[in-house]
């Protein structure tokens, strides 16, 4: 696949195309309201499926363009031939072909008992039937691809999108050919039989996954983590559990105690990734981070310490209940942007040589975008063109795929990659991102699978990563109602503010608007601040720690740091001039920024501990021990994850940093204090022109406590962003009060106490009373 050019500097630090196959490294369908094709397919029963009485099974694929459908069933997962093959019908209505068997013919017949295998071969179009064909031949064949865009070979098996389970990824230790899977005159006759994924049919499940928390979205702290990279490097568990569910379910304690109230866990549906083991010590053609889905129903089997046939499914199960045990929701990163199939990687004419493991080999239009010509595909992703969002079957398959995710499999929320991708309002030969577009899929998935209400409740966490790749893709801000956005522009100005004195100009006033929850942003459209998902770092770009340790990324590194390519440049870095102590300092405050603004504070994992990856701001092919996340800590690190602990726990404890709706100006208790102020170092109100001017660099606002029904009577927050100290003159803190210190994030004040217990604050002193902060530091005071 060809690789990708970095994004611009608004966008998220990303990682570059996935290199799916390590041996290759370098007539539309019109658009009907979404109810009646929903109907007209009957979507929930694609699949293969039990009856009720497990005496047979049904296969049901949808293809509106194939001319012959066959399911080949399979005894092994790979290694063997196929033991029977049966044609399937197609229903012209609805462009799904279905194919009842009997479990005892198989048996009695075929000699498969147990766990069933299966795959789909295709013909169309561009290869129609020939009943002279015979697998790994050129029977029948007319073109790779014709006008319309189809590109059917059947000497390629496919991966049924509906399966719930998959057998293995199409590189293993076994077979490490990825030609197999391709088109074009080199590769269009090989036969992916032997070697390809395939289904299984599984029985239906009663593993629990425990009872869901309700909690209203505006009160979750999120915590993003690899599923894998969480526990492989954790001696204390069991060698076999080490990067699996069943280790994640045994940080649920850890988290629970940390003050996590939701993890987001990296891709976990199921990706290419086995090949990570074959050269373990390499990096050609890892995928780490799991941003190439095959299929979007089976859980990833790799990451299942049982890797039996069901195993993933009840392990993933067992784990989520764990989590939700311990009061932690779960939520994972979702790609239906793209998919793993890729774009083309190779043919003169950029047309023939592409994989086929799936959606492509079965209906190509109805599943991605193309261009006008229907040639090539649509790119927004940089990973091989984009999913077709805008057609009712594919957004079908997506709905039904969260379905599955939530209510089979215990799901609580999903985070969206490169969501901009799902309010694309045209199929082929455009992109447009259109919120108003009642029939784009960020509108279906909210009216489909409503939003969790303010309040709590039931419901889905849905939260956009709002850009893509060009055209009108960057979109924070710009998602409609139901949808919780990762805010970009916080990121971007809190970073420039803390790293890029007098190169990036940052106003105060920009800072009031991100702390209090970017109502420019979400104001507008009837959001709320909780709409705003506020992040320093993220998987992709640089850890917590390396934002302040490094001035450039460090890529270039052996394995286990590297190497790694792509990686933006443009980071809004700063090693704080070496000085390891500033450094530290700088990493709470950043930190801080984020459990003390309104919105939903997210982490990464790790960095509660000053976790590194070394400088390594892309590294998304590291499946190695410098990228999994540490469980040793020396002292600093340790009051580190004092310090996040303490401080999590003091945002649970203020419903003040937590509000439901924007703040106000106003006293609305008549206890003589606004809901919000915001104040200059002198203590007199901040205007206008202190927030326009971009010479000012300091400032501070107190909340009324009282009006939020809980926590410290008034709550003052100061930051310097000088690079000299600051005297602050400390506002009135209510009638009777005196101003205690929680925090300072000042080099001063490392150590297990930097932030202090409840009851043990330290007395500072009532109004007019003047602290002197230290260059680019974060004060918290409360009143008592």
């Amino acid at each position: 696949m060809p690789a990708i050019a970095n994004e611009d500097d608004a966008m998220p630090l990303r990682m570059p195309s996935m290199r799916l196959f390590p041996s290759f490294l370098s007539a539309l369908l019109l658009i009907a309201p979404c109810g009646n094709v929903r109907a007209a397919i009957d979507a929930h029963n694609l699949g293969a499926k039990y009856d009720a009485g497990g005496a047979n099974i049904t296969f049901r694929v949808y293809s509106s363009r194939a001319t012959r459908i066959e399911v080949w069933i399979y005894k092994a997962a790979q290694g063997e031939q196929e033991k029977v093959r049966y044609v399937l019908a197609k229903d012209a209505a609805s462009g799904v072909w279905s194919k009842s068997v009997s479990v005892a013919t198989l048996a009695a017949s075929y000699g498969i008992t147990g766990t069933v295998y299966y795959g789909y071969r295709a013909w169309g179009p561009n290869w129609p039937y020939d009943a002279a064909w015979t697998k790994g031949s050129a029977t029948g064949f007319v073109g790779d691809v014709d006008a319309a865009g189809n590109r059917f070979n059947p000497n390629k098996l496919l991966i049924d999108p509906y399966a719930r389970e998959i057998s293995h990824d199409p590189i293993t230790a076994a077979c490490q050919d990825g030609s197999l899977y391709a088109t074009g005159a080199a590769h269009r006759h090989k036969d992916s039989g032997a070697c390809a994924p395939k289904g299984i049919v599984l029985a239906a499940d009663t593993t629990s996954f425990g009872s869901k928390p309700t909690r209203p979205f505006k009160d979750e702290v999120v915590y993003e983590v690899h599923v894998r990279g969480l526990t492989m490097n954790d001696t204390s568990l069991p060698a076999a559990q080490r990067g699996t569910y069943a280790g994640a379910a045994r940080k649920a304690a850890y988290l629970a105690g940390l003050g996590v109230t939701a993890v987001e866990f990296l891709p976990v549906q199921e990706t290419e990734n086995d090949q990570n083991d074959i050269a373990p010590s390499s990096t050609t053609g890892d995928n780490y981070w799991g941003y190439m889905t095959l299929n979007y129903f089976a859980p990833d089997r790799r990451y299942a310490a049982d890797k039996a046939p069901g195993g993933p499914t009840r392990e993933w199960k067992a784990m989520v209940k764990a989590f939700h045990d311990a009061g932690i929701k779960v939520y994972i990163d979702v790609v239906y942007n793209h998919t793993g199939e890729g774009g083309p990687w190779g043919g003169t004419d950029g047309l023939t040589v592409y994989n086929l493991l799936s959606f492509r080999g079965l209906d190509n239009p109805a599943y991605y975008s193309l261009t006008a010509d229907y040639q090539r595909p649509w790119d927004n992703t940089g990973v091989g063109g984009n999913f077709n969002t805008r057609n009712p079957v594919a957004q079908n398959l997506i709905v039904d795929s969260l379905a599955w995710w939530r209510d089979a499999l215990g799901v609580d929320g999903f985070r969206y990659d490169l969501a901009s991708v799902l309010g694309n309002s045209c199929q082929h030969g455009c992109f447009n991102f259109d919120k108003g577009d009642a029939g784009n899929a960020i509108n279906r998935i909210a009216a489909e699978l409503p939003a969790r209400p303010a309040a709590g409740g039931a419901g889905v966490d849905h939260i956009a990563e709002p850009w893509a790749i060009g055209g009108n893709a960057y979109q924070v801000g710009g998602f409609p109602a139901g949808w919780a956005e990762w805010n970009g522009l916080y990121r971007d100005a809190l970073r420039k503010k803390q790293n890029k004195l007098g190169v990036e100009t940052v106003t105060t006033g920009t800072l009031a608007t991100r702390f209090a929850g970017s109502s420019d942003l979400y104001g507008d459209d009837g959001r709320r601040p909780w709409h705003s998902v506020n992040f320093m770092v993220a998987h992709d770009g640089f850890t917590l720690n390396d934002l302040y340790a490094y001035n450039d990324k460090q890529n270039g590194q052996p394995w286990p740091y590297g190497p790694s390519d792509g990686g933006e440049d443009h980071n809004n870095s700063w090693d704080q001039g070496g000085a390891p102590a500033a450094q530290r300092k700088a990493a709470r405050t950043g930190l801080a920024f984020v459990l003390l603004s309104a919105g939903v504070p997210m982490l990464t994992g790790g960095d509660e501990a000053l976790r590194t990856q070394f400088g390594n701001n892309n590294a998304y092919n590291l499946d190695s021990p410098a990228n999994w996340l540490y469980w040793t800590r020396d002292a600093y690190e340790a009051d580190f994850e004092t310090f996040t602990r303490r401080l999590i726990a003091f945002r649970k404890a203020q419903p003040a940093l937590r509000p439901a709706g924007f703040y106000s100006g106003a006293d609305s208790n008549g206890n003589v204090m606004e809901q919000l102020r915001w104040f200059k170092p002198d203590g007199t109100q901040a205007d206008g022109a202190y927030f326009d001017d971009a010479n000012n660099h300091a400032i501070a606002w107190r909340l009324d406590g009282s009006e939020f029904g809980g926590g410290a009577a008034a709550i003052y927050v100061a930051y310097n962003g000088w690079s000299g100290g600051v005297n602050f003159t400390l506002p009135w803190p209510g009638t009777g009060r005196q101003w205690y210190r929680v925090t300072d994030t000042a080099t001063w004040n490392e150590g297990a106490n930097t932030v202090a217990l409840p009851g043990t604050e330290t007395l500072i002193g009532g109004e007019n009373t003047v602290y002197g902060m230290e260059a680019r530091s974060l004060l918290v005071l409360i009143a008592r």
